[in-house]
């Protein structure tokens, strides 16, 4: 198993932390051995539950202009029309999945073309189903521009446990579909804003698997001659 960058100090961290803990029981505190195997075992699990959050699968990379593909692994828990204010002020399709700490936590982009906007916003750690949350968590705004001039914008969220947000993408730089985008630590959810025409794939409630799923469908954009 393939794990993430992201999780190295903190696996680290928290293997000494139980490792520590173990030797205090053991060497400090008179204690019964049935006692000593069941905290061991409990240790190892929980370690071993760090290390798996943040483990990188290894997936094909598909590419398809004309799809627009679920960013994280997750359950879809919003399909709306929005007005979206920060950056390209018109009213969006809103898909939005969110992801439990048992899911994968990377993040990938779902559609290619140039970085044409990038930022964090400090802000609560709301419930990540919360509908605020979207506009007062903590987040970054990443907006994509296709080479047919339409943009998709990606909002990754921080959740209630979720403490930390990371992008890996600039402003001006071309992204392929499909490639990482960032990683979220510990649960939360990712906002994906389309074109209002776009034609939706998923529906609330739906399962669906980061850089597989297809969630949406572009329409063409039709040329003057």
């Amino acid at each position: 198993m393939k794990i993430n960058k992201e999780g190295y100090k903190i696996i680290g961290i928290t293997g000494l932390i139980c490792l520590a803990g173990w030797l205090y029981v053991y060497y400090c505190i008179d204690t019964h051995a049935g006692f000593m195997w069941f905290g061991t075992i409990f240790l190892l699990l929980f370690w071993f539950f760090i290390a798996a959050f943040f483990r990188e699968p290894r997936r094909v990379k598909i590419h398809d202009d004309e799809l627009v593909f679920s960013p994280c692994d997750g359950r879809v828990v919003v399909t709306e029309v929005v007005h979206e204010s920060e950056h390209l002020d018109e009213e969006m399709l809103q898909v939005s999945v969110f992801m439990s700490i048992t899911n994968v936590h990377m993040n990938w982009l779902p559609v290619s073309g140039v970085v044409e906007y990038a930022k964090h916003h400090h802000g609560r750690f709301l419930v990540a189903w919360h509908p605020k949350s979207s506009t007062e968590n903590e987040r970054t705004t990443t907006v994509i521009r296709m080479k047919n001039g339409r943009a998709v914008l990606l909002r990754q969220v921080a959740g209630l446990i979720a403490r930390r947000i990371v992008s890996y993408v600039k402003v001006g730089v071309p992204v392929k579909q499909n490639d990482v985008l960032g990683f979220i630590k510990f649960g939360s959810r990712v906002d994906i804003l389309l074109p209002k025409d776009t034609e939706l794939l998923v529906e609330i409630g739906d399962p669906v698997i980061g850089s597989q799923t297809p969630i949406a469908r572009l329409k063409s954009v039709e040329t003057k001659a």
